[in-house]
């Protein structure tokens, strides 16, 4: 019986040996290309030329692709019957090619329209969040993206007013790109025109969406008078993009528990990995293995002596699993596989000498190495042109001690692009330098560039002044004037000021600033649209003289121009809402942001704020209806007079006029500029009026004090002549 039970256990253990024999043969005996793409397991394909298609080639059904002998590449069952163009094992991806929307006008309007739609079916496949952007071409072109169940929605808007040749990236004029969201299994790209190509149609006919990979995807290749295939049934993909995938929809935990064992995908040598987007897991080989994770016999060892290029060793090497080690060859010493050394100790001397030698070069390198990328960093910030602005060019480590090596105390203020420290130089000039955040280089240069050649020309006493450049530095610094009674924001919302204790103040305040502004848009040359405009940038300094401040958002206006398209930017509660609907930006986008900021000084109220009962209120939208029902007082932050009540109405009407919806109807930053200055001028004039009244009412009382003190005084003591 113990001889029967042997023979039988030899049996199965042949049967299973056999079995897994047939099975890794079977894989091994599958088509693994089509066309000129290669189809790894746990990938397979369907040929549909073969009477008899195997189904161990794939996984399962969703990893079976679709190979037609005369066509070329496979394509996928799900997404739309998609043509591939590859298969990231490694990193769990396929790369197909997918179809454009597009909408076509001419002069008589729409000629051509098309929304695309995809769907990747049950499968475990998901458009991949990190690679794929919606974009859209065109200048009058609105794409928007959903999912079939619509629980979500995006897009972005592409405009441009001339023809001109794209730049390698979607820069905001002409192309336009968002991302996808994650674990997004369909999606319905839709596109419209806002006003028909009226204006462009004759260089723009033609506007495109489309999904398209970020790596692969260059937009200088695309023309803005490009138009579809005239035969939407015979269309032919366009771009590429990226859809991740996962072996299984299930957590590493579960898939390598024993309740599931005979169901883990993973093969030998291999370690899981869990994907957020796939919402499942993928197969990995361990460090030091190579080959398919997701095969049976799974990994195997990579021999690293086999590999010298990869795997140096400059001694004797012997392969481990896994890893391998090198050895120095004899009379030498050190890790074989960095490099081995070799030298004969003699003296003390020698050593001491040596280590000397070394110290001496190494400090020479140190000193000449950081002259040259200092020289460098001055170079490539453009330090031969910006040498020639009248400012004055410090250096990093003059500024590194004036700030005290950037410590947290003299910390200032953070923008969208940099934080902003208090310093003082050796001469004991204060100033504030502006450090740049490390964000993207392109961008930050970008940014710095066009903030000097705004600032390096203003000079005007309620702007603040740039003093200097620092250029050797990897990012460059500006340095400004030190303004140091704040801003404008804190002493409306962030404490109790004693400027703004009275109507006057506010007032100098708004005509200072109205005046910069209109520096800015009517003498500057060329003018500037500020593109910021709020009470945080809005500085006061030691005598109480405005200055206005931050030109990272402000761009210069060409002559013949009187706009700019550019990606919206700005402080969420000053943004001209006509500017948010068209990215146009306009000076009159300035004075609706100033329109707030007077609203600001007569509410002592945040854009948007919490109102008593807790919920977020308009401000701007109360000071309008009151302004209506006459309920002015109401609203007011401070206690005013009867003739200083008189002169607010006049100002809440410029405010109101400002905030108009559309651009047109608002005032230009001269009318407002003068307009504050007549109301500040009657001011005065109110003002010296009643303290001429007050003074003259003093002096008929002192003459009288005056004339009853002379009369108890002994006049024997006082000759005639000196009374």
């Amino acid at each position: 019986m113990a001889k029967y039970m042997q023979i039988m256990g030899l049996s199965l253990v042949i049967m299973v040996c056999l079995l897994d024999v047939t099975t890794a043969n079977s894989a091994d005996d599958c088509p693994n290309t089509c066309g000129n793409v290669d189809v790894p397991y746990p990938f397979g394909i369907n040929d549909i030329s073969a009477t008899v298609v195997n189904p161990t080639c794939a996984m399962n059904n969703f990893f079976m692709f679709l190979c037609n002998s005369t066509e070329d590449p496979p394509r996928l069952y799900y997404g739309n019957n998609l043509p591939i163009r590859d298969i990231s094992v490694e990193e769990g991806t396929i790369t197909i090619s997918t179809y454009e929307a597009f909408d076509c006008y001419n002069e008589s309007g729409l000629t051509n329209h098309y929304n695309y739609w995809m769907r990747l079916g049950k499968g475990p496949f998901r458009l991949s969040d990190t690679r794929n952007k919606l974009t859209a071409v065109g200048c009058d072109t609105f794409a928007f993206m959903t999912d079939a169940g619509l629980t979500f929605g995006s897009g972005c808007i592409s405009l441009c007013s001339e023809n001109k040749t794209l730049e390698d990236y979607c820069s905001g004029i002409g192309c336009c790109q968002t991302a996808v969201p994650r674990s997004l299994k369909t999606i319905n790209i839709t596109i419209l025109s806002a006003s028909k190509h009226k204006e462009v149609w004759q260089f723009n006919p033609c506007g495109f969406a489309f999904l398209a990979d970020e790596r692969t995807f260059n937009a200088s290749k695309l023309r803005l008078d490009d138009r579809p295939y005239s035969d939407v049934s015979k269309k032919h993909p366009t771009s590429d993009i990226v859809i991740e995938w996962v072996v299984k929809e299930e957590t590493c935990e579960y898939a390598q528990s024993i309740s599931n064992r005979d169901g883990y995908a993973c093969g030998n040598n291999t370690y899981c990995t869990y994907s957020q987007n796939g919402m499942g897991y993928r197969c990995s080989c361990l460090q030091g293995f190579t080959g398919n994770p997701y095969r049976p016999q799974g990994c195997q060892d990579i021999d690293e002596c086999k590999e010298a290029v990869k795997y140096p060793c400059d001694g004797t090497c012997k392969n481990t699993v896994g890893n391998y080690t090198c050895q120095c060859p004899l009379g030498m010493r050190g890790d074989g596989k960095i490099g081995c050394q070799g030298f004969r100790i003699t003296t003390i001397a020698t050593i001491v000498g040596a280590v000397m030698f070394v110290m001496i070069i190494s400090l020479l390198i140190v000193i000449i190495w950081r002259k040259w990328v200092k020289e460098k960093n001055f170079l490539v910030n453009g330090g031969l042109l910006l040498k020639h602005q009248r400012v004055r060019m410090f250096t990093e480590k003059e500024l590194t001690k004036a700030t005290k090596n950037y410590h947290r105390s003299q910390f200032l203020g953070e923008g969208g692009f940099g934080s902003v420290y208090k310093g003082t130089l050796a001469d004991g000039t204060h100033v504030a330098v502006k450090k740049p955040k490390d964000l993207d280089k392109t961008q930050i240069n970008h940014e710095f560039q066009k903030e000097i050649g705004i600032v390096s020309q203003v000079n005007h006493v309620n702007v603040v002044k740039i003093l200097g450049l620092c250029l050797e530095t990897k990012l460059p610094l500006l340095v400004y004037e030190y303004i140091s009674n704040g801003s404008l924001f804190q002493h409306i919302h962030q404490r109790r000021s004693n400027i703004l204790t009275n109507w006057k103040s506010r007032l100098r305040i708004a005509a200072e600033t109205a005046l910069a502004l209109d520096y800015l848009h009517s003498l500057a040359n060329p003018p500037i649209i500020h593109g910021d405009v709020k009470s945080a940038n809005i500085l006061i300094d030691e005598n109480y003289t405005t200055k206005v401040s931050d030109f990272g958002a402000s761009v210069l206006i060409s002559p013949g121009q009187s706009d700019m398209a550019t990606k919206i930017q700005g402080t969420f509660g000053y943004l001209d809402p006509e500017y948010l609907m068209t990215g146009v930006l306009t000076e009159k986008s300035d004075v609706y942001s100033f329109g707030v900021v007077l609203v600001e000084l007569l509410t002592g109220k945040k854009p948007n704020c919490n109102s008593t009962s807790g919920t977020k209120s308009n401000i701007i939208q109360y000071f309008l209806s009151s302004l209506e029902r006459n309920n002015l007082p109401e609203i007011l932050c401070m206690v005013v007079t009867e003739d200083e009540m008189e002169e607010i109405k006049v100002f809440a009407e410029l405010a109101k006029w400002c905030l108009n919806s559309s651009g047109v109807n608002r005032p230009s930053m001269k009318e407002v500029a003068e307009d504050l200055s007549r109301l500040r001028k009657l001011n005065q004039s109110v003002w010296a009026q009643q303290n001429s009244l007050e003074t003259e009412h003093l002096l008929d009382d002192k003459s009288h004090c005056d004339t009853i003190s002379m009369s108890t005084f002994d006049m024997d003591l006082y000759p005639v002549d000196t009374l």
